[in-house]
């Protein structure tokens, strides 16, 4: 028995599924969950849920589709966050190195804080509008 449950995964809605799971895929090097791979016939990608995993199969990120998704304005309050990732790197130099990736695959920056010399952190947005923070551990 036991009496605390073990987060799977966690899941992000968006209005395009197989983008955002591109994007967090390229981003952090993860898989997708056996048959959620594009399809390779090129037939039309009609995907409503996708799940990433880690190299060893163990699940990262899922992606649900929802019709319609305000994406936060944060850090103005007018819509808050909601929720967000937060993600480490060893080292300033690969902060940076991060933060061009990010920026190639198309999210963008909401916040540079890299002057903290405490915790150095970018806060990013991705393709649909989900925030989510880099910072050296």
């Amino acid at each position: 028995m036991t009496t605390h449950p073990r987060l799977l995964q966690t899941a992000l809605d968006a209005t395009d599924v197989r983008a955002l799971a591109e994007f967090y895929g390229q981003l952090l090097g993860l898989e997708y969950r056996a048959g959620d791979a594009p399809p390779s016939d090129g037939s039309a990608d009609d995907a409503d849920w996708l799940v990433l995993v880690y190299p060893d199969g163990s699940r990262a990120l899922a992606f649900q589709l929802v019709d319609h998704l305000v994406p936060t304005t944060w850090p103005d309050p007018d819509v808050p966050m909601q929720l967000h990732l937060d993600m480490t790197v060893p080292d300033r130099r690969s902060l940076e190195t991060v933060r061009h990736r990010v920026h190639d695959l198309g999210g963008r920056l909401l916040l540079d804080r890299t002057d903290d010399e405490e915790e150095p952190l970018y806060v990013f947005a991705d393709l649909a509008g989900h925030p989510f923070c880099v910072f050296v551990a």
